[in-house]
């Protein structure tokens, strides 16, 4: 039977890696600092460092990801480390490794290393026994496609019951995103009206204004579909379109968000364009004949009682016309035009617009009278500002739900699956990457995806003047086209 008691150490592959100074150091020290890690912390890597090289880069990457860090915290975290360096295929390692946890009976294992590693490392824990009792937190990719997410279940499976296995992205550790769940069902007036018959549809973007930042040969074997629609913003959808769980608690939840995936229509060639900024292929690391797409777009159907017939339009891409994701729930318009201009095929009905970063709100649009004789109105939004400046780093609040055993916020063996299962089929089989202008909102065929004549709704630029950090507001706005 697996424990649920907090693990008694923290032992992290790929300790010297880009993930670790960027995202694990940094998180480290926000657990040390919120009394949340007291436990030994042990990187593994195949370096050839010592403990005070590891010690010299975790000094370097907190100074650069936290401003004036306490240095008293700092000393503690360094207190808590320790290094085993090795050949991830010697078995020598993990005796090392063993060794050096001492008395841990509970141990948490991070693997923050390229999949392939996957099944070298747990194989080498399982040969020392170091997976009994233990915790595994492995990173996405899940898998590239149906067939390697179950392959790498299989692996994982063999060493660590299922309970024991945490799925680490980042993406469901933002508090943007933890906010969907509790807006959804802390509020009764969506309810209603949170379904086919008023819902016309839903979009979500994830743009980004830069390219690949020297990352061609890992965007080579990923691209758009797999990097971020197929996760991110399906984990998005699946929070929009999931009906209320039976309760508080992960199955419950997860549970909810699987039955999204499982109801969601298999894409075809209609349902996506792919593209491609021009001067991707002069990136390093990138082949000269790439045909990996830097933007993808796709149409969605969640073929349940609630979403029947509603389309969600998703799309992500580099080197877009702005950094911003957003959700842009579009309401279907009254049923009598009283008004001519508010039906009018160029002004979109009632929305609601949830914007994830760079900065957090929640707007609500209707369409409000202008002063005067003539019954003529303009769009106006009602604005709540939700970015909090004490927000948690995702990669702080999944590490210290892991090292407690709470999987809150980690995805389930089921959902993957369920996940690859809609994108499996394009995969192979998709239509080739159209080129696109670095700085626009992606290939024009995208517009294509989407029936009437209003297109995508450009994501709204932060506006602090306009709307408050925290808090409510209002603003002037008609959501503009592509």
């Amino acid at each position: 039977m697996a424990t649920t008691q907090d693990s008694d150490a923290l032992v992290f592959f790929g300790a010297t890696g880009d993930l670790a100074r960027k995202m694990i150091f940094p998180a480290l020290y926000g657990m040390v600092l919120h009394d949340e890690l007291k436990v030994p912390v042990i990187g593994v890597a195949f370096s050839q460092w010592s403990l005070d090289d590891l010690v010299t880069r975790a000094r370097e990457s907190i100074a650069a990801a936290v401003p004036r860090a306490d240095e008293a915290v700092v000393e503690k975290l360094v207190s808590l480390l320790g290094y085993v360096d090795g050949d991830y295929a010697d078995p020598a390692t993990f005796d090392a490794l063993k060794a050096t946890l001492g008395n841990a009976e509970r141990p948490t294992h991070y693997l923050a290393i390229p999949p392939a590693l996957f099944a070298t490392v747990i194989g080498g824990l399982k040969k020392v026994k170091l997976n009994k009792g233990a915790r595994v937190v492995v990173e996405k990719p899940f898998g590239r496609d149906l067939a390697s997410a179950r392959e790498l279940d299989a692996v994982i499976s063999r060493a660590f019951p299922p309970e024991q296995v945490f799925r680490i992205d980042h993406y469901l550790g933002k508090e943007e995103i933890m906010n969907l769940l509790y807006f959804r069902f802390a509020n009764s007036f969506l309810e209603p009206v949170w379904n086919r018959d008023h819902i016309e549809s839903v979009q979500i973007t994830a743009a980004e204004d830069f390219g690949v930042q020297g990352r061609g040969a890992f965007y080579e074997s990923a691209g758009a579909l797999r990097d971020v629609i197929e996760n991110h913003l399906f984990q998005i959808l699946a929070l929009l379109a999931m009906e209320a769980p039976a309760y508080r608690g992960y199955d419950a939840v997860q549970a909810a968000k699987t039955n999204v995936f499982k109801a969601m229509r298999p894409l075809t060639r209609d349902d996506i364009v792919r593209g491609q900024f021009i001067g991707y292929r002069d990136e390093p690391g990138v082949a000269p004949d790439s045909d990996v797409e830097t933007f993808a777009a796709v149409r969605v159907f969640v073929d349940s009682w609630r979403w029947a017939g509603v389309p969600f339009y998703l799309r992500s891409g580099k080197h877009l016309a702005a950094s911003v994701h957003e959700i842009f729930v579009t309401f279907k318009r009254p049923p009598q035009a009283l008004f001519e201009d508010a039906v009018e095929a160029e002004h979109r009905a009632n929305h609601l617009r949830i914007r994830l970063q760079p900065d957090s709100e929640i707007a609500l649009g209707a369409r409000v009278k202008t002063p005067g004789e003539e019954s003529v109105g303009d769009g106006r939004e009602l604005v709540v500002g939700t970015e909090h400046p004490d927000e948690r780093p995702p990669y702080e609040r999944l590490l210290a739900d892991a090292l407690e055993g709470d999987r809150a916020l980690y995805s389930t063996e089921e959902a993957v699956e369920a996940a690859w299962v809609v994108v499996d089929g394009i995969l192979t089989d998709a239509p080739p990457a159209i080129p696109y202008e670095p700085g626009t909102w992606g290939p024009t065929e995208a517009d294509e995806l989407i029936d009437g004549p209003r297109g995508w709704a450009v994501p709204t630029e932060p506006d602090p003047s306009a709307t408050p950090s925290h808090g409510a507001g209002h603003r002037h706005t008609t959501p503009k086209e592509n």
